[in-house]
């Protein structure tokens, strides 16, 4: 019996370490405190370019194991997305295991603030999924390294405005590309999760006189957007079975899997949502065999990073709006090249993102 524990202690470690090995990272810590109840991961992946910028996401993970792989996508997409945008910024994230409705305390986000301060700057965080700016405001009593505080501080607050303009860019820049007009007038657009981000998206949507479909988990938060933009609401599942022109996934990544991408119905796919293709080779070329115009996820919603990016140099919003609008020719440059290469728009993102990576290492090594 004891030697099974130990096997499977060993195999454990073995997952964990192949698991960093495969996405490159410098280094992943565990924190835990059993006073305040705190268990939570951050994971850096790389700091060549920067400091490691990410947000720190709170969500009830059915396991630790899962709450792992989220942290070290997440991170790694993070590194893509800041090259890609031309931040001197490299890649992190954490994510805290909890129910962010119930097991949220200020102990708790202070003593997580002390774990980061443990990493003297290669880590700077920010709010994301379950956390706020309020949130941020208790990690920043106990170090420097956070970013998204409330403009009360001196912060950008809520960055979810300029994550959804940057991702109505690319949206924009791929309707340019799949339809020859980037005019959203008319089309039929599904928008998967109306939460901050989604909930802004549908409102500039709105104003382009679109026909746009809505879900999301939380019942109020499509009530609320219904009513206030006149969206259809559909079911959750239901929502991949639409004949739209844009299907944009604005909630948790993994929405374009083997289960829906044959039931999507769309032209182009362009959203907020982090680490969209639950596979990046094998659905991103699915994507490309079926003709569907993908904007990389990384891309398109750096707008969050960008504001945040804002902050740490004197954060001034007329500046992120700008910084974010240049997301359209981003987006058109990366969809040409990766016609012109026939490959996916994702292995044309990651590869444009690694070639800066590549440049700058030649003149700094890490953070």
């Amino acid at each position: 019996m004891v030697k099974t524990k130990e096997v499977k202690q060993q195999q454990q470690e073995m997952s964990v370490f192949h698991q960093l090995a495969a996405h490159n990272h410098e280094k992943v810590v565990f924190c835990h405190d059993h006073d305040t109840g705190l268990k939570a991961i951050i994971a850096v992946h790389s700091t060549v370019l920067g400091p490691a910028l990410g947000g720190t996401r709170m969500w009830a993970y059915a396991s630790e194991a899962e709450a792992l792989e989220d942290v070290l996508r997440l991170s790694r997409g993070m590194t893509y997305k800041a090259a890609i945008a031309g931040l001197n910024l490299g890649g992190g994230k954490a994510v805290i295991i909890g129910d962010a409705a119930k097991d949220k305390s200020e102990a708790l986000f202070r003593k997580f603030g002390r774990f980061i301060k443990n990493l003297n700057g290669s880590f700077v965080t920010a709010e994301d999924i379950g956390t706020t700016s309020k949130d941020m405001e208790y990690i920043r009593m106990e170090t420097e390294y956070v970013a998204g505080k409330p403009e009360t501080m001196g912060g950008g607050g809520d960055p979810s405005p300029v994550i959804a303009y940057g991702t109505y860019m690319g949206m924009k820049a791929a309707a340019k590309k799949a339809f020859g007009s980037d005019s959203l007038d008319g089309k039929k657009i599904a928008v998967q999760g109306v939460g901050s981000a989604g909930a802004y998206l549908v409102e500039l949507l709105a104003k382009e006189n679109t026909k746009v479909f809505i879900t999301d988990i939380y019942a109020d938060r499509l009530r609320e957007v219904s009513s206030k933009y006149g969206s259809q609401v559909v079911g959750m599942d239901d929502i991949y079975d639409l004949e739209v022109d844009i299907y944009a996934p604005c909630g948790l990544g993994g929405t374009i899997n083997d289960i829906t991408i044959d039931r999507l119905r769309c032209t182009v796919i362009a959203g907020s949502a982090n680490n969209q293709l639950r596979d990046e080779t094998v659905h991103g070329n699915a994507l490309l065999r079926r003709g569907i115009c993908y904007a990389p996820d990384f891309l398109i919603n750096s707008g969050g990073l960008i504001n945040v990016y804002a902050e740490l140099v004197g954060y001034n919003r007329e500046r992120a709006y700008a910084q974010a609008e240049r997301i359209y020719g981003y987006t058109l440059d990366l969809l040409d090249k990766a016609e012109e290469d026939d490959m996916s728009t994702h292995e044309a993102a990651v590869k444009m993102a690694e070639k800066r990576i590549a440049n700058i290492s030649k003149v700094r090594s890490t953070y």
